[in-house]
């Protein structure tokens, strides 16, 4: 199968709002050939989405384009309501990245399904259950007839974009364009999708356009890159090539963008900021008209660790493993049972009212910072929240406290008076990290800070992390799916796998030695791009 399937040329797109212009992408120009998978690559703001979805004309009416985008030798540029229409959904379909917010969290999975199948193809009736049926069992969703009266959010991560997949797939597209589709998924789920692409792709006889900043899945998945800085294409090439002889400096800045080094020792003097001891988070199964106990869900098992000052103890696993249920019991947001000592304090029995003195000494800090901060805040509001909640240090000035610590983080105070929205990824973890560390903690939590961010962002909050951590001699609890920023943070690492803890020790020794079969299968999958259940059928 040979030919052009999109042919982009010349293209500009400008933004306009409150009188002042954006030149968003400039001069771009690749193709695709049919049964081809190119990858737009670069990081946030470098015009890789506004890019895709100028293809079918998807930007909202502040867009002005200009140039040629060629679907199949049919113009898409100034195409009629009614074609395009036609293209979107059927011809050309899309994935993005956070199935949570594509989803209507109000529709069962069939309904949503339904409604491309009935608007597009025409079906109606038995045969429209049938087609969802097949496509839920195609992209991998186990007992699919038994799940058409899911919701998104009785979904896990990687069951959300498969059936983000099978939407995409329901009108039998030529083009499929994925927008950072394995960005917030665990490095072993991350691997199925990408098999899971490639399969249907050679399968279906797809092109793709794949859009990441992760380099590492471009190496496993591109027959061609294109890499975008600032709206352009600043290299294009096969990826071979571009790996084994990048020209750009900016796409070797990208190639060498990982977390390396070590954090700094930890004092042989350091005092123990938390610890547990055979910590259990079970949930009971309430089942029947008098809500009676029929069993439960077993988070975590029996969990013990412990937590120095300017110590990290980085916590890994898949999805579903309880990593992050731990980290809030440890927190006391979740009931638990065993012991949980805080400084020295038995707070496993404390009450709300007791453990909020506390609260200012542990702090948390989540994986979408733009989730996690209030769109209605300014950013000092947003810092400044926990000091006022708090009643903390009354005699200073707040604006002052805010300035403070956002010079610390990398931020310019200036921007105080901003809105979250006003800021990047990286600069929103910036903000998120700031309004943890205006309290002082001795303990943060840290829930997959890195894990949505371009890798050049990565690498600088790790390196901020670090410098706070020595500076202040703060206790981290680090949970995160890349184990890369795990070994180049952590001086301990646990591993969990369905709620158990499998195995921890040094970071030094789970990594270099590591004794568990599943934690040799983790370090396949996120070192050699292995699936987790390829790796254990490996070591079997």
């Amino acid at each position: 199968m040979t030919g052009v399937i999109l042919d982009v040329r010349d293209l500009n797109v400008r933004f306009r709002q409150d009188g002042k212009v954006t030149h968003a992408v400039k001069n771009v120009s690749f193709q695709i050939e049919k049964g081809e998978t190119v990858a737009l690559v670069g990081e946030s703001g470098s015009g890789k989405s506004v890019t895709a979805l100028s293809t079918v004309q998807l930007l909202d009416e502040s867009a002005h384009l200009t140039g040629s985008i060629a679907y199949d030798g049919a113009q898409m540029v100034g195409a009629s309501t009614q074609e395009l229409r036609r293209v979107r959904g059927n011809d050309i379909s899309f994935i993005f990245q956070e199935p949570m917010t594509s989803l209507n969290p109000l529709h069962t999975l069939e309904k949503q399904l339904r409604e491309s199948i009935e608007l597009h193809q025409g079906l109606r009736g038995p045969a429209v259950r049938e087609r969802i049926i097949a496509l839920l069992d195609r992209v991998g969703i186990r007992d699919a007839k038994n799940r058409l009266t899911a919701y998104p959010h009785e979904l896990s991560g990687g069951q959300r974009q498969r059936v983000m997949i099978a939407m995409a797939l329901a009108n039998g597209p030529d083009l499929l364009i994925a927008d950072e589709p394995t960005t917030a998924l665990d490095v072993t789920i991350q691997a199925q999708i990408l098999d899971l692409l490639e399969d249907l792709k050679r399968d279906e006889g797809m092109s793709m356009l794949f859009i990441t900043h992760d380099l590492t899945i471009v190496r496993k998945i591109a027959d061609r890159v294109c890499v975008m800085k600032d709206g352009e294409i600043v290299e294009t090439g096969p990826t071979r090539e571009i790996f084994e002889n990048p020209q750009h400096p900016y796409t070797r800045k990208l190639l060498a963008a990982e977390s390396v080094g070590l954090p700094a020792p930890v004092p042989a003097n350091s005092p123990v900021i938390v610890e547990t001891e055979e910590l259990k988070i079970w949930f009971p199964i309430l089942r029947g008209l008098l809500k009676r106990t029929a069993g439960y869900v077993k988070a975590v098992n029996s969990a013990t660790l412990s937590v120095r000052a300017g110590e990290t103890v980085g916590i890994v696993g898949e999805s579903g493993s309880g990593k992050t249920t731990l980290a809030l019991a440890i927190m006391k947001l979740l009931r638990s049972e065993g012991r949980i000592i805080f400084q020295g304090m038995e707070i496993q029995n404390f009450s709300q009212k007791q453990v909020r003195p506390l609260r200012t000494d542990m702090q948390i800090v989540f994986q979408d910072p733009y989730g996690s901060l209030s769109p209605r805040m300014t950013i000092e509001e947003i810092i400044s929240e926990g000091v006022a909640v708090h009643k903390l240090d009354r005699k200073l000035d707040r604006r002052e406290l805010v300035a403070d610590i956002m010079r610390e983080v990398g931020l310019d105070p200036d921007l105080m008076d901003r809105y979250p929205h006003e800021f990047s990824g990286g600069q929103r973890q910036r903000i998120a990290i700031a309004r943890a560390m205006v309290l002082r903690p001795k303990l943060l939590v840290l829930d997959e800070p890195t894990s949505a961010l371009d890798m050049t962002v990565q690498v600088q909050i790790v390196d901020l992390l670090r410098r706070l951590q020595e500076r202040y001699g703060l206790a981290y609890l680090f949970i995160s799916h890349d184990l890369k920023v795990v070994r180049a943070l952590s001086h301990k690492v646990m591993v969990m796998k369905q709620g158990d803890v499998v195995e921890a020790g040094d970071a030094a020794d789970v990594f270099d030695a590591p004794k568990s079969p599943y934690t040799r299968a983790l370090m396949a999958a996120a070192f050699e791009g292995r699936t987790v259940e390829d790796a254990e059928v490996l070591e079997v």
